[in-house]
């Protein structure tokens, strides 16, 4: 059984209908046939993240997501996503959405990740945005 986990390190966020959304995110990971075990979201501010992107991927600039895979190869994912939700209000801002869709969209880009998509390449990214939007379609209806 799968279990999903939404925490606060330093940001407190209002994450309605929380039941319905670890539902769709069992079901994705089980459409794209990669099993899961325990997936938890981690939302935090800018500064935390900055933090961890400097400490664990030597990376000097803000993100939105980081996600750590730390399962053992071959074995039913086990991870980590840390989503700033400063940047998350940030984006949603500046793409002229609802902090809503843009928070779920960034949940089910972590999820994607762990599923194999990737967005470094142009091919990729194009790939990793259609399915967003798929999530979120499917998602909000």
């Amino acid at each position: 059984m799968a279990i999903i986990q939404f925490r606060s390190a330093d940001r407190q966020l209002a994450l309605p209908a929380k039941t319905q959304l670890k539902s769709f995110l069992i079901a994705l990971f089980k459409k794209e046939k990669v099993p899961l075990t325990n997936l938890t979201y981690i939302f935090c501010s800018d500064a935390f993240l900055l933090q961890m992107n400097k400490d664990f991927l030597q990376h000097d600039y803000y993100t939105d997501i980081i996600t750590f895979e730390l399962s053992e190869p071959n074995q039913p994912i086990n991870a980590e996503i840390y989503i700033s939700v400063d940047r998350v209000r940030d984006n949603a801002q500046e793409f002229n959405t609802s902090l809503k869709r843009e928070l779920h969209r960034v949940i089910f880009h972590g999820a994607l990740h762990l599923c194999g998509y990737k967005d470094k390449k142009k091919m990729d990214a194009a790939l990793m945005r259609k399915m967003e939007e798929i999530c979120l379609n499917r998602y909000f209806g």
